[in-house]
C-alpha cells in the first residue's frame, strides 16, 4: 500500500472518529477552560492537551505503518467504550468534572480497539496515558496531601535562609523574614504543581527515549524529588524578592512569573541529573570493558 492509499484511508478511518470526539469533548473542553483551567492549579490543562496532540502527530508515520496489520478487539474496546460513554453521560448530566474529562480514556482506548487494533493503541499507549493529566484532582486527597508538602517546603526554606544568615522564622506554612510575613500557598508548593512537573519529567522520558532501562527507571524515581527541590527553589526566590523589594514587587508580577521559573528550574534539573545518571552508566561500563 502506497502512501496516497495509506493517506485516503486514514482519512477515511481517523475522520469520522475524530469529528465524534470533537462534537462530544469540545463542550467539555470550553467548559473547562472557564472553570478548572482558569485556575492557577489547573491552568497547565491546556498545555496538556496540546501535548498529547502532538505526541499523536509525532507517531503518525508508525500509526501508518501498523494500520493493516493490527488485529482489531472488538469485544474488549466495546466494553471499555460503554464503559466510557456511561461516564461521559454521568459526567456532563451531573457536571462530575472528573467523569467527565476521565470518560475520554476508556472511549478513545474502546474506539481504537475496535477500529484500528491492538498495535495501533500501543504507538499511542503514552498520549492516552498522558490524559490522566488532564483530570482534576479529588478535593478530599488533594487537602490531605498538600498540607504536608506545603510544611515540608516551608521548612526546607526557613532553615535553608536561616543558615545562611537571614532573619526568617516560621509558623506552619507561614514565613516571616524580616518586616514581611508569606504563606507558602497551594499554587506555591500543592500537589497539583508536583503533578504537572511529573508531567513534564515523564514527557522528556518519553521524546528522549533512552535505549537504557536502568537509565529510565532511575530518572522516574528521581522526578519527585527533582520537582521538590524546584519547588524550595521558587519559594525561596520568592521569599528572597518579598524581603529585597518589598511585597507589592513579590506578590505581583513576579509571583506570576516564578511558575515558569519553576518549569524552568525542573526542566534544567532533569537534564542535569539524566546526564549525571548517564555519566555514572558510562563510568561503570569503562571496566567491563578494559577487562
Amino acid at each position: 500500500m502506497n502512501i496516497s492509499e495509506i493517506n485516503q484511508k486514514a482519512i477515511q478511518y481517523f475522520l469520522p472518529i475524530l469529528i465524534g470526539l470533537l462534537v462530544m469533548y469540545v463542550p467539555t473542553y470550553l467548559h473547562t477552560s472557564e472553570t478548572l483551567w482558569a485556575t492557577d492549579d489547573q491552568s497547565h490543562g491546556p498545555i496538556i492537551l496540546f501535548l498529547i496532540g502532538y505526541l499523536v502527530w509525532t507517531r503518525k508515520e508508525e500509526l501508518y505503518a501498523v494500520l493493516e496489520e493490527s488485529k482489531k478487539s472488538p469485544i474488549i474496546g466495546g466494553i471499555l467504550f460503554a464503559i466510557g460513554a456511561f461516564c461521559y453521560v454521568i459526567g456532563r448530566s451531573q457536571d462530575i468534572l472528573i467523569l467527565d474529562l476521565g470518560s475520554q480514556i476508556p472511549i478513545v482506548i474502546g474506539l481504537v480497539l475496535m477500529a484500528y487494533g491492538n498495535k495501533f493503541l500501543r504507538v499511542i499507549a503514552f498520549p492516552i496515558f498522558f490524559m490522566i493529566f488532564l483530570l482534576p484532582i479529588p478535593g478530599a486527597f488533594l487537602a490531605a496531601i498538600t498540607l504536608p508538602m506545603k510544611i515540608a517546603v516551608s521548612y526546607v526554606v526557613d532553615n535553608l535562609l536561616f543558615h545562611l544568615g537571614y532573619p526568617i522564622a516560621r509558623d506552619g506554612v507561614i514565613l516571616q523574614i524580616g518586616q514581611y510575613q508569606l504563606m507558602v500557598a497551594d499554587a506555591c508548593a500543592g500537589m497539583n504543581t508536583l503533578i504537572s512537573l511529573e508531567a513534564l519529567g515523564l514527557l522528556y522520558l518519553n521524546l528522549v527515549r533512552h535505549d537504557s532501562l536502568a537509565r529510565n527507571l532511575i530518572l522516574a524515581t528521581l522526578i519527585v524529588p527533582i520537582s521538590f527541590t524546584a519547588n524550595v527553589i521558587r519559594v525561596t526566590s520568592l521569599t528572597l524578592i518579598t524581603y529585597y523589594f518589598g511585597n507589592e514587587v513579590g506578590q505581583g508580577f513576579i509571583h506570576g512569573f516564578a511558575g515558569i521559573v519553576l518549569f524552568t528550574v525542573a526542566l534544567i534539573l532533569i537534564l542535569a541529573v539524566d546526564h549525571t545518571i548517564q555519566w555514572w552508566l558510562d563510568k561503570r561500563k569503562k571496566p567491563h570493558e578494559l577487562s
